[in-house]
């Protein structure tokens, strides 16, 4: 576009004597010239950034991660604002973003989700594990799956005290990842957003008697397991315990961040077996997730207002650390990502033995297992019929008549030469295996601050080039038109109605 104005610049300008009306129209073009190249600039700079977006979403990018997905305490919360501010009020309007973006809400389409809440009056807010849905004075109700970041926003509700911060306050409203936006009868207006894409929001008939709700267990605040009867389900379960913790169907309502603090507190190894667990750890596991997640309800789900010593404050960043003076380290259990504390999670039983006898085979290392034997040139073992000779420089000279395949040792053979060299060099793999964790940290410490400075960069860079073109359509709002030739009048006219109505500004002619 910039090129183009560079171009018919020539053609547009009038031809006259007129000094002064020729400076000015000069200058207009010569701004929208900058305008465009501004523009242009802009737009390229927000398409490679919404490309290296897509691709950090969908490499499952870390960064992303930091934000805490919503569990039970923070839909709780979301369901009691929603409570407090919202029953007895009538939806005048909802609409349904119109985006590619709009499977989000499932089964049914946008006009029809629209329709099935506009003119019904909010009657009840309920949650089961970490699904809430909204109770109408008539069916269908809408329910919410949270997902990886859903989270509900009311205008003019301190958002702070109900969930977390997935945007930014100055952000404009309806946020910009919003997929349900509601207005009520006394001006409330509320909005569900998800920036992952991972929510769902389905309209049915009588959510608690149908899926998924029907599909979860015991919700873990409102229906908690006694201790006798959360010992009888683990000794029924042989799975790893965190796993355990994590299915919904067992327990509704927990997620990473809950399991791994009430692990960390009841001091039981994510990779526990549930049956395993003996009595009394069972006792602290019950107390452990009695008190987390009734605090974390009590607080809004606000990590700030969580105990200093719990592990949540040092466990979401993912890097190395430690907690009272013990070291955080993190394990892959059923494909999550864990924070443990190594000195006091420790496994017990036969899963102690096991685990510490198990070989751990790192990435590019040779396997020594009976169906891999090893063979090695410089194994220190030789053919007593092969005519070769040994030098003092450790250097084997082969005679140039040997077979060279290599033949199978014999059995005897074997015994005569007493140990193998395997068993005369043993690896040492812990102290392999740590050093691997160690350049692993390392590497991901380095890939999230470079991530880090290239968002901070974006978002400055971003906000020049606004502020460029906001200054610009500013001057050339309130620039005079006195001098502008007549020819050049309705075309300076019309750009100033069109910069009014970019900003929302007064326009009166």
């Amino acid at each position: 576009m910039a090129d183009d104005l560079r171009i018919f610049l020539p053609l547009l300008l009038p031809d006259t004597s007129d000094s002064s009306s020729s400076d000015s129209s000069l200058d207009f073009f010569k701004d929208l010239i900058e305008q465009a190249k501004a523009a242009e600039l802009l737009e390229e700079f927000e398409h490679s950034n919404e490309q290296s977006r897509r691709v950090r979403i969908n490499r499952n990018n870390d960064l992303l991660k930091r934000e805490r997905e919503p569990e039970l305490p923070e839909v709780e919360a979301s369901r009691r604002a929603i409570a407090e501010n919202c029953i007895g009020k009538k939806i005048i309007r909802s609409v349904v973003a119109d985006d590619d973006d709009a499977y989000v809400i499932d089964g049914v389409s946008r006009s029809d989700f629209e329709a099935s809440l506009t003119g019904k009056t909010i009657v009840g807010a309920h949650r089961k594990g970490k699904i809430m849905w909204i109770e109408l004075d008539s069916p269908p109700f809408p329910l919410f799956q949270f997902g990886s970041a859903g989270a509900i926003y009311i205008k003019g509700i301190d958002g702070k005290k109900y969930k977390r911060s997935a945007v930014r306050d100055t952000d404009e409203w309806p946020f910009e990842c919003s997929k349900l936006f509601i207005e009520l009868d006394d001006g409330l207006e509320l909005s569900f957003i998800d920036k992952r894409r991972s929510a769902k929001v389905r309209l049915l008939e009588n959510p608690a008697t149908v899926a998924p709700i029907s599909e979860l267990g015991p919700d873990a605040f409102l229906e908690p397991m006694t201790q006798d009867e959360l010992f009888e389900a683990l000794s029924k379960k042989k799975v790893a315990i965190k796993t355990l913790l994590l299915d919904q169907s067992f327990i509704s309502g927990i997620g990473d961040w809950i399991a791994d603090e009430v692990l960390y507190q009841a001091k039981i190894h994510p990779l526990q077996a549930a049956a395993s667990i003996p009595k009394e750890v069972c006792a602290a596991l019950h107390m452990s997730l009695k008190e987390v997640i009734e605090h974390s309800v009590e607080v809004d789900a606000v990590s700030s207002h969580f105990p200093v010593d719990w592990l949540i404050h040092y466990r979401w960043c993912k890097k190395p650390g430690k907690i009272n003076g013990m070291a955080i380290e993190f394990i892959n259990v059923g494909g999550r990502t864990t924070a443990y504390v190594p000195e006091l999670q420790k496994l017990s039983g036969d899963q102690a033995v096991k685990v510490a006898v198990k070989p751990v085979h790192l990435l590019g290392e040779e396997s020594f297992g009976p169906s891999q034997k090893r063979k090695s040139s410089d194994s220190g073992i030789y053919r007593a019929d092969t005519p070769n000779v040994e030098v003092s420089s450790g250097f084997v000279i082969p005679d140039i008549n040997e077979d060279p395949s290599p033949r199978r040792q014999k059995r005897r053979e074997k015994k005569d030469k007493g140990p193998s060299s395997r068993n005369e060099y043993p690896r040492d793999i812990t102290g392999r295996f740590e050093e691997y964790m160690a350049m692993k940290k390392e590497l991901m410490d380095i890939k999230r601050i470079r991530e880090e400075k290239y968002l901070t960069l974006a978002d400055e860079q971003r906000e020049a080039l606004r502020q460029i073109m906001y200054d610009n359509d500013f001057e050339t709002f309130n620039r005079p038109t006195d001098n502008v030739h007549p020819s050049m009048l309705e075309i300076t006219l019309a750009r100033k109605r069109e910069i009014a109505k970019k900003y929302g500004w007064p326009c009166n002619f």
